[in-house]
């Protein structure tokens, strides 16, 4: 059994599902900022209330599970990036600071400051992760098996590029949730942030793919394509990958511009199959590296007795939380209706 190949999936997924249910609140967060009355952003938050706070469940599993499973990735990681996590850090816990005490607020300028702190709390956060994730992807320097870099390596044009590409995908995951939580006016508004948002994702992911193939020749080997060439016999294996992404955006600018479209989850449920082309994406760049592209999965994992012994504790946890996280989310399935509390 290879331990370490497992426990680097079961990472890879609890990433992968933090990214999309607390992408979705962390995009709404940032739309807050364009809401047209106090009465529309009680609204837009009303449609998180229930769960934001079980969505960042799925970061510390991430974290703590790439501590526990891969103590040296962890080790070369985290020094490369304290600045963008303490930022990240930061953010989110002023931001749910914010989420309660905006409600408690009865004066005008302290009402205003806290909508402001969880606006601006959830767009810090994320443009923090896309610095995590643009500084993970470019490559970490190593020497001896640890960090050798400087404090600011992780900010780099790419970094750039790769923050702003998650803004847009979380405020789409957002807009694509108050699509389905929400209906009338505000239902309009999502849709119209969704349309602009998907504009910039589809920009967003080609510019990222085509910078991602220069950051090391070895990425262009796995993909079989060059900006002067491509290797078709193995190109042709991974195309179904971005044409899934393709298609996936073609059917969702479609289902945003049907002001009839039944059923109404189902622009949600296409970004985050974007969302999983493009994650999948990564994985086939990168794999099998935990630091690119000095240390792999297997150079970098923990001992196989102690993988094994905490993957009887995984085994029996995981399944507990997904079950939870399904019946929350299913307790409070329907249209937010301010008027009687929380949903209708």
């Amino acid at each position: 059994m290879d331990l370490p190949l497992i426990w680097a999936v079961l990472i890879a997924v609890a990433v992968m599902l933090y990214v999309i249910l607390d992408g979705f609140d962390l995009g709404i967060g940032a739309l807050t900022v364009f809401a047209r009355s106090e009465t529309e952003r009680n609204l837009m938050t009303a449609t998180i209330e229930p769960v934001w706070d079980g969505n960042e469940t799925w970061l510390i599993l991430g974290g703590g599970g790439l501590f526990a499973a891969f103590p040296l990735a962890y080790a070369v990681l985290m020094p490369a990036m304290y600045i963008p996590v303490l930022i990240m850090l930061a953010a989110l816990i002023f931001r749910g600071v914010a989420f309660e005490f905006r409600h408690k607020a009865v004066r005008e300028p302290t009402r205003i400051f806290w909508n402001g702190a969880f606006a601006y709390g959830s767009l810090i956060a994320t443009v923090a992760q896309g610095f995590i994730l643009g500084g993970f992807i470019k490559g970490i320097t190593v020497d001896g098996r640890v960090f050798a870099g400087g404090a600011f390596d992780w900010l780099s044009p790419f970094s750039i590029l790769v923050a702003i590409s998650l803004l847009l995908g979380y405020v789409l995951l957002g807009a694509c949730w108050l699509f389905l939580k929400t209906g009338g006016e505000t239902q309009e508004f999502s849709r119209k942030w969704a349309k602009r948002a998907l504009i910039g994702v589809l920009v967003a992911m080609g510019a990222v793919s085509l910078a991602t193939l220069s950051i090391d020749p070895r990425v262009t080997e796995r993909w079989g394509v060059s900006m002067t060439s491509v290797d078709f016999g193995t190109f042709w294996y991974l195309v179904p990958i971005p044409t899934l992404a393709g298609v996936l955006i073609y059917m969702l600018w479609k289902d945003l511009s049907n002001r009839t479209l039944k059923p109404e989850w189902r622009p949600y449920l296409l970004t985050v199959g974007i969302f999983l082309a493009g994650y999948t994406g990564f994985a086939v760049s990168l794999f099998p590296y935990l630091v690119p592209f000095e240390i792999t999965l297997w150079d970098a994992a923990a001992r196989d007795n102690a993988l094994g012994l905490m993957l009887v504790g995984a085994v029996i946890m995981l399944p507990t939380i997904l079950i939870y996280t399904a019946y929350v989310y299913k307790l409070f399935w329907g249209k937010v209706n301010l008027e009687d509390g929380y949903h209708g």
